[in-house]
C-alpha cells in the first residue's frame, strides 16, 4: 500500500516546491513595477512584509513584461488571435497609399504574439496560431518562422538565439508620419491592450516626413532579421575616397620590365634612362575631398619591394584592355578536377601568378600559374654567402632546386573556409572550422603564426590592400581587425545577430564591410571600431562582398541569388541585379570599373554593364530619403557564360583586365 501511494505523493511535493518560487517571482515583479512608477514607500513596505532583499529590484524587464502579459490575457488566449485578425483586416482595408507600410507591422506582431502564447503556456493555442498565420508571412521570413515553430514550450525560450534576438531588440519599421498616425488611431479606437503593448514594447518606428513608400520600395529593403536600418544608423560620415598614391619615380628606375621591353631597350640603350621619368608614373593624382586624412589610419611604410610592385602594377595598367558593352573581357578558366565537394574557396594573387585553394580536408594548396615554379628559401648555411645589399637579393635567397609547380600547406585540422594573399605575395592567410587563422610564409612554405581570437569557426579572412592588416569574420557574430605582428585582434566589431559569413576591406583600408546570416550588410570604422552603416535588402545569407575601385559602391550577393549595389556615402540600396538561379559565391569589378562580374553555384558567369548602370543612377542627384532602386536587370546584363557542371567559386580581373575564373567540377555521379 505504501508503494502504491508514492506516485500520488510525488506530484504534490513538486508543486509545493514550485509554488514558493512562482510567488517570489511575482513579488519581485510587483516590486519592480512599483519602483518603476516611483511608488517607493509602497515598494519598501512590500519588501519588508515579503522579506525580500535589495536584489529583488534586479528583476529583468523581460520578466516584468511577461508577468504583465499573463495578467492581461489570463484565462483568454483567444485575445491574441482576435487582435491579429483585427490588425490584418485593418491593413487590408486601408488605402493603397498606406497599406504596404502598415503591412510591415504584421510580421513582428505575429512573432511576439506567438512568443507570448508559448510563454504563458498556451501551447495548443500557440501551435494553432502558428499554423493559421505563419504561412501568410513574407517568403523571406519563412526560414525564421520554421525555427520559431520548433519552440513550443516555455522552457525552450531561454537558450534560443533567435528568440533572444527578438526579445532583446526592437523590430525596426520605417514609416511615414501619416501612416504612423493612422496606425495609432486604430490601436486607440480598438482598445486592444495586448496588441498595443506589443507594438509599444517591441517595435521601433523610424519616422520620416513625406509620401508613404510603395510596395516595390519596401520589398527592396525588407528582409532583415530585426527590420530595416534606421536613419541614425547611416548618419555618420564615411570617407569613401581613395588615398593619394605615393611618388614612384625613384622606384621605377630599379624595376625589371617584361622580357620584350628589355630586348627593345638593349637595342636602343639611350631609351633605358627614360624609365626614370615615365609619364605614367609622373601623373599627379588629385586629392579626393572624400578621402580620409593620411594619418587617420596608421598604414605601414612602403618598402622598396612594395614600391616596385606598385610600379609594375602601373606599367601593367598601360596595357590594360578598355572594356565596354562591345569589348568584353577574355576569360581564363581554371577547373579543379577530382575534388567534388572538397573545395571550399579559392583566390588568385594580385599579379595573377599564384592560385591558392582551401580544401574540406583541412589542406591549403598553392599552384603557380606561370612557368616560374614555386621555390623555397635556401638553408641557413647557404644564406650566409649571399650579399644582402644586392638588388636581386629576393631571387638569390631562393633555391632553384626546390622549385615545384604546386605545394601543400598542412596545419589546420578542420575544413579551410577562405584564403588570402598579401599584396607582396610573401604571405598567405587561411581560416578554418578549427577556430584559428594561420599565417603561412610563401618563402618557407610553412605556418609562422596561428591566431586564436574566437572559440567558433572562422568563415572569412581578407588582407588589406595595403598589407599588414587583415580582417576576419566568424560564427560568434563578430568580425575582427588584426595586424600580422600581433597575436591579439586590434578591433572587435560586434552587432550582427547571426553568423558573420564574409568580410571585405575598403580600398582605403579605413573601413571593413561584413555580410551576415541576419541578412544585413554593415560597414565598420577600423579607427573607432564603430558601426557606420547598416543596410538591409537581402532575403538570404550574404556570402560575398566587393567594393568598386573608386570606393563609393559596395556590391553584395548570397543565397537569395540577387546582387545588390549600395551607395555607402548614404547607406542606400541603389540597384538590384537578378538572373542567377543559385547562390552567388563571388563578385568582382573590372580594373577600370566598367564591368561587374558574378559567379554562382548555377555554373554561370554573368557580366553586367556597371558603367552604364552608374551613369543612369546619377548618385549625386539621388533622392536622399527614398532613393529609386534600379532593377532592370535585362538592360544591364551583357553576357552570361555557362560552365560544364562546374560551380564558380572565384572571379578575378588581372591588372590588364583579363578575367580569371576558378571552378570546381562536380561529376554527374556525385550529384
Amino acid at each position: 500500500m505504501e508503494e502504491d501511494n508514492k506516485p500520488d505523493i510525488k506530484p504534490v511535493i513538486d508543486e509545493a516546491q514550485k509554488e514558493p518560487d512562482d510567488k517570489k517571482t511575482s513579488l519581485c515583479v510587483a516590486l519592480k513595477i512599483l519602483k518603476k512608477y516611483n511608488l517607493n514607500s509602497t515598494a519598501e513596505t512590500l519588501k519588508k512584509e515579503a522579506n525580500l532583499t535589495d536584489s529583488a529590484y534586479n528583476t529583468s524587464e523581460h520578466d516584468v513584461n511577461n508577468a504583465l502579459n499573463i495578467f492581461k490575457s489570463q484565462g483568454d488566449p483567444s485575445v491574441y488571435e482576435n487582435a491579429y485578425i483585427t490588425l490584418s483586416k485593418f491593413v487590408e482595408t486601408s488605402l493603397d497609399i498606406y497599406k504596404h507600410e502598415l503591412g510591415c507591422v504584421l510580421y513582428p506582431v505575429f512573432v511576439h504574439m506567438y512568443l507570448d502564447l508559448v510563454c504563458n503556456r498556451y501551447e495548443a493555442e500557440a501551435l494553432k496560431f502558428m499554423k493559421k498565420f505563419g504561412p501568410g508571412q513574407e517568403s523571406y521570413y519563412q526560414a525564421d518562422i520554421q525555427n520559431l515553430a520548433i519552440i513550443t514550450k516555455k522552457e525552450e525560450l531561454e537558450d534560443n538565439a533567435l528568440i533572444s534576438n527578438y526579445k532583446s531588440n526592437e523590430f525596426v519599421v520605417r514609416m511615414s508620419r501619416d501612416t504612423l498616425s493612422l496606425l495609432k488611431r486604430h490601436l486607440k479606437e480598438k482598445k486592444q491592450t495586448v496588441l498595443l503593448d506589443i507594438v509599444q514594447e517591441n517595435l521601433f518606428f523610424d519616422v520620416y516626413e513625406g509620401i508613404a513608400r510603395n510596395k516595390q520600395q519596401i520589398d527592396a529593403v525588407a528582409g532583415g532579421m530585426i527590420g530595416e536600418g534606421t536613419r541614425q544608423d547611416n548618419k555618420s560620415r564615411v570617407y569613401y575616397g581613395l588615398l593619394k598614391e605615393p611618388d614612384l619615380q625613384t622606384a621605377a628606375a630599379t624595376v625589371n620590365l617584361d622580357e620584350d621591353e628589355e630586348e627593345t631597350q638593349e637595342s636602343e640603350k639611350p631609351k633605358k634612362k627614360k624609365s626614370k621619368s615615365n609619364p605614367l608614373l609622373s601623373k599627379k593624382t588629385k586629392i579626393d575631398p572624400n578621402a580620409p586624412p593620411l594619418d587617420r589610419m596608421p598604414l605601414p611604410q612602403l618598402r622598396e619591394i612594395d614600391k616596385k610592385i606598385k610600379v609594375q602594377a602601373v606599367l601593367d595598367s598601360a596595357k590594360r584592355v578598355a572594356l565596354n558593352h562591345e569589348t568584353l573581357p577574355s576569360i581564363c578558366c581554371y577547373t579543379l578536377l577530382n575534388c567534388s565537394n572538397a573545395v571550399n574557396c579559392a583566390t588568385i594573387s594580385d599579379d595573377a601568378t599564384m592560385l591558392a585553394v582551401g580544401m574540406a580536408n583541412s589542406r591549403v594548396r598553392v599552384w603557380s600559374l606561370v612557368p616560374q615554379k614555386l621555390r623555397a628559401m635556401k638553408t641557413a648555411d647557404q644564406l650566409l654567402d649571399i650579399d644582402l645589399e644586392s638588388d636581386d637579393v629576393m631571387h638569390r635567397i631562393l633555391d632553384d632546386r626546390s622549385a615545384e609547380t604546386t605545394r601543400t600547406l598542412l596545419g589546420h585540422y578542420g575544413p579551410v573556409y577562405q584564403v588570402s594573399f598579401s599584396p607582396d605575395k610573401t604571405l598567405l592567410l587561411s581560416c578554418s572550422e578549427d577556430c584559428t587563422i594561420r599565417l603561412w610564409s610563401l618563402l618557407l612554405w610553412s605556418c609562422v603564426v596561428a591566431y586564436k581570437g574566437s572559440y567558433h569557426p572562422v568563415f572569412d579572412v581578407k588582407f588589406s590592400l595595403h598589407g599588414y592588416y587583415f580582417a576576419t569574420s566568424s560564427r560568434d557574430r563578430t568580425a575582427r581587425l588584426w595586424a600580422t605582428d600581433n597575436y591579439q585582434s586590434l578591433r572587435l566589431f560586434s552587432g550582427h545577430f547571426s553568423d558573420v559569413d564574409c568580410c571585405q576591406f575598403h580600398p582605403n583600408s579605413n573601413y571593413i564591410a561584413t555580410g551576415s546570416s541576419d541578412r544585413t550588410v554593415r560597414l565598420w570604422d577600423c579607427v573607432t571600431g564603430e558601426q557606420v552603416r547598416l543596410m538591409t535588402g537581402h532575403k538570404g545569407e550574404i556570402l560575398t562582398l566587393c567594393f568598386s575601385n573608386e570606393g563609393r559602391v559596395l556590391a553584395s550577393a548570397g543565397n537569395d541569388c540577387n546582387v545588390l549595389l549600395w551607395d555607402i556615402a548614404h547607406g542606400h540600396l541603389v540597384a538590384m541585379l537578378t538572373g542567377h538561379k543559385g547562390p552567388i559565391y563571388t563578385i568582382t569589378f573590372s580594373r577600370d570599373s566598367t564591368i561587374l562580374a558574378t559567379g554562382s553555384h548555377d555554373c554561370k558567369i554573368m557580366l553586367w554593364d556597371y558603367s552604364k548602370l552608374i551613369e543612369d543612377l546619377s548618385l549625386d542627384d539621388m533622392n536622399v530619403h527614398n532613393p529609386t532602386v534600379m532593377n532592370n536587370s535585362s538592360k544591364y546584363l551583357l553576357r552570361a557564360f555557362g560552365t560544364k557542371n562546374s560551380p564558380v567559386i572565384h572571379l578575378f580581373f588581372s591588372r590588364r583586365n583579363i578575367m580569371f575564373c576558378v571552378c570546381s567540377f562536380n561529376s554527374p555521379q556525385s550529384n
